[in-house]
């Protein structure tokens, strides 16, 4: 069986794009290259044999005379910065229209519409916000008046946060879908409305990541998933990819927490003791056994260090991952090609909070591939042609 095994480490950026001032970010960001400073250097043995460090100079990520694997540059062709147009186009859906950002928040007449299809009876925030600091400004408000609390980023979000012991868990997943409707039926071009759930633990207002959900736009075109699922054959989300792809193109789905639990279902995956028909959509039928995707996110990066701006945490999530692939490298086969990038930058030591603009890494390994540098290439969707030039 021939399989694509693609992992996502959000955010993990490896410089500014030409651009970056375009969409408000300095020529100074670079996730990786600032992370490894912060900390003096990462110990990333897995990644360095796969050549990540004879991609640039990233402090303590060393360069090899004999990398196991592929390695290179890629600049995104899609106008973004953000997790959805990052994940398309590696799947080979580009996107040429930006996605729409709210600044000043967004419009009355979509609030109010908001407002009398969910029956919520208000909302607090309605502006550009940090998660963590919103939720704590307004929490007690929140308590008071059983209002949700709606807020964007610089990216194309519309993001509803609730504490879960005062609403239920399953009406935020309701209004959410509400939101996408009149998101959708309004054409305000908005990329994802997320369900952001807390609960008040020891005191604070704390966000619960197993219980996100994002709800995206439906793709606006064919991506490589798609045609893997049409042939008939497995497409594994793992993560929130199927909630990125709108469910389509995928065939199993499942869920996670955390990055260390994501790595453990990838390696369930990989080794074939994952329970698939646990995760199989409904109604979904294999007909070819001889070719499997497996998309991983690994979110944890962008969204508990990234925009937390904290480098430390970051330095040891990726550290965290290395670990896991000392595993995972030795499961992959001369039939398996292993797909190791990110979809944006989210530099924690630069001015903001927001993603940021910037080139991505790309490592590619199986057992017996011929070591090379690939140098820069313009365009994630390169990811998608390897794939389907290796399933087909």
């Amino acid at each position: 069986m021939k399989r694509a095994i693609i992992i996502v480490i959000d955010s993990m950026g490896i410089g500014a794009m030409p651009d970056c001032e375009e969409f408000g970010d300095i020529k100074e960001c670079n996730t990786l290259k600032n992370v490894c400073a912060f900390n003096g250097g990462l110990d990333v043995p897995s990644l360095e044999l796969l050549g990540l460090g004879n991609i640039q100079s990233f402090q303590g990520i060393k360069k090899t005379a004999t990398p196991i694997g592929q390695y290179g540059t890629l600049r995104e062709k899609s106008k973004g910065k953000d997790t959805t147009t990052g994940h398309w186009e590696i799947a080979g859906l580009v996107s040429e229209k930006p996605f729409a950002t709210f600044p000043e928040g967004f419009p009355k007449e979509l609030v109010d519409k908001f407002i009398a299809e969910t029956n919520c009876c208000g909302i607090l925030a309605n502006r550009p916000a940090s998660g963590t600091a919103i939720i704590e400004e307004l929490n007690d408000e929140h308590h008071a008046t059983k209002f949700p609390i709606v807020y964007t980023s610089a990216d194309s979000v519309f993001q509803i946060a609730v504490d879960t012991d005062l609403i239920p868990l399953e009406t935020l997943y309701k209004w959410c879908e509400i939101a996408r409707k009149i998101l959708d039926e309004g054409k305000y071009n908005v990329a994802r409305v997320i369900a952001r759930p807390y609960k008040i633990i020891d005191g604070k207002p704390t966000r619960i990541s197993k219980d996100r959900r994002d709800y995206s736009m439906a793709p606006s075109g064919k991506t490589v998933l798609d045609v893997v699922k049409e042939a008939g054959a497995k497409v594994i989300g793992i993560g929130k990819i199927e909630d990125i792809f709108s469910k389509a193109g995928i065939t199993h789905a499942v869920h996670t927490g955390s990055n260390k639990e994501g790595l453990e279902l990838t390696i369930k995956a990989i080794d074939g003791s994952l329970n698939l028909d646990d995760i199989k959509y409904p109604d979904t039928n294999i007909t070819d056994e001889s070719k499997e995707v497996i998309f991983t996110n690994l979110v944890d990066t962008d969204m508990l260090f990234g925009h937390r701006n904290d480098a430390k945490g970051y330095g040891k999530a990726i550290e965290e991952i290395d670990e896991y692939l000392e595993t995972i490298l030795p499961l992959i086969g001369e039939d398996d090609l292993l797909i190791i990038t990110a979809d944006h930058g989210c530099d924690p030591t630069v001015p903001g909070t927001d993603h940021t603009r910037e080139q991505v890494p790309v490592l590619y390994y199986s057992r017996g591939i011929e070591p090379k540098d690939l140098g820069v290439d313009f365009g994630f969707d390169t990811i998608a042609k390897r794939i389907s030039d290796w399933l087909f």
